[in-house]
């Protein structure tokens, strides 16, 4: 049998799957430096507003977060970069005075998203981005084309002013070397950091975050609850934690390679993956293949987790037949991946052809990668592989 792990995850400087799929430094600092201008724009315009458009009591400032795949480390480059595109989330965070009905004035939804929408028109055309409108935009945000691989979408909220100042803002000075955090460790060099002196916010104070439409209604939304969700799981796999975040990657890879649009949503394989990961120190490909093997029962299935809203979304969105597909390709995927680590040693090359069938030329097709098992590793793969703790509802402070 062979072991297909440093196909996928290596220390070398080899280049493998992991690496291929990462975003690069440059796209990273290009994002950042996009973030940093929608946020230097927006922060004083949208103060200046508060009182004469929005019709608050006082002047107040915005706050901004971002969030989504880029939050919790899981974005990847685009298997298919000329129909998809790499995706960032900013949130911008308005403290309200007036809370009405559980919630904000409604007139106000409709004020705020035309505000932010108009000024991001203006900051669009000296940046030489695109606003997209009409038919192309979003109900729930404001996308910003800010280059052909990549777009920055801008949801808005609104929080309680008396819970807004319970935020609490703590300066941190942080190094190169301090930023290889856990995510860091399993994604690469990756940091989102605004500078080396940042202003870190804490969330959880926050109990009631509203949502503003371009249809100019509220909507309960806290986009926090999924990433804290997802920092417990990594945290909840100890050691393994690095390779469930990795895993998570290559299971969007995987997606993006079979579907053009649509296919499974990003957060439901997280979720099917983390409820029934199986991690095996060293060997990312027999991790893989268990939550492939797993992605073909869930994908059929409603997808909920306990931790996220109390269970009572189903993040599964695909239609039945769309569902079965999916199932389909997800056991096409684990039973590739098993016949590959078969082979034998003379057919390394026909390995790497059976795993690059299902998840594209970002393969490395270097045989020197592929190791073939000792009979001592044999008898160790079929050691029960570790499994994590009970799960328990989600603690995190954020």
């Amino acid at each position: 049998m062979l072991n297909l792990t440093k196909l996928f995850f290596s220390s070398t400087d080899d280049t493998v799957f992991s690496d291929n799929i990462a975003t690069t430094e440059e796209q990273r600092v290009f994002l950042t430096d996009c973030r940093t201008k929608i946020r230097d724009y927006l922060k004083p315009a949208i103060a200046n507003a508060t009182v004469a458009v929005l019709g608050m009591a006082r002047r107040v400032e915005p706050r901004f977060r971002t969030q989504g795949s880029w939050s919790y480390k899981t974005c990847i480059q685009p298997a298919q970069p000329h129909l998809q595109e790499i995706d960032i989330d900013y949130g911008v965070y308005l403290p309200v005075d007036v809370w009405q009905d559980n919630g904000p004035p409604a007139a106000m939804a409709k004020k705020y998203f035309d505000l932010v929408e108009t000024l991001l028109q203006v900051l669009c055309l000296q940046e030489g981005w695109k606003l997209e409108t009409g038919t192309n935009a979003k109900d729930t945000c404001i996308r910003i084309d800010a280059c052909e691989w990549a777009h920055i979408d801008i949801p808005l909220y609104a929080a309680p002013l008396e819970e807004f100042n319970n935020v609490v803002e703590r300066t941190l000075v942080l190094n190169k070397a301090q930023h290889v955090a856990v995510f860091d460790q399993a994604c690469g060099s990756e940091s989102f950091m605004e500078s080396a002196k940042v202003q870190v916010q804490t969330w959880d104070d926050l109990d009631t975050i509203m949502l503003a439409t371009r249809s100019g209604i509220w909507m309960a939304s806290d986009p926090e609850d999924v990433a804290k969700w997802f920092r417990d799981q990594v945290a909840r796999f100890g050691d393994l934690g690095n390779q469930f975040l990795r895993v998570c990657r290559y299971a969007k890879a995987w997606r993006d390679f079979h579907w053009k649009f649509g296919g499974p949503t990003s957060i439901s394989l997280m979720i099917a993956i983390a409820q029934s990961f199986e991690g095996k120190r060293g060997r990312d490909d027999v991790a893989f293949e268990n939550a492939a093997s797993t992605l073909a029962t869930a994908l059929n299935e409603e997808i909920r987790e306990s931790g996220i809203d109390d269970a009572k979304e189903d993040f599964n969105r695909m239609k039945p037949g769309e569902r079965e597909d999916a199932s389909s390709k997800a056991l096409a995927l684990a039973d590739a991946l098993k016949q590959a680590r078969g082979c034998q040693e003379y057919q390394k090359n026909k390995a790497i052809q059976i795993v690059t069938a299902q998840l594209g030329g970002r393969i490395p097709s270097s045989d020197h990668l592929v190791d073939n098992e000792s009979a001592i590793e044999i008898v160790r793969s079929t050691v029960p592989t570790i499994v994590p703790a009970p799960r328990v509802p989600n603690t995190s402070a954020g």
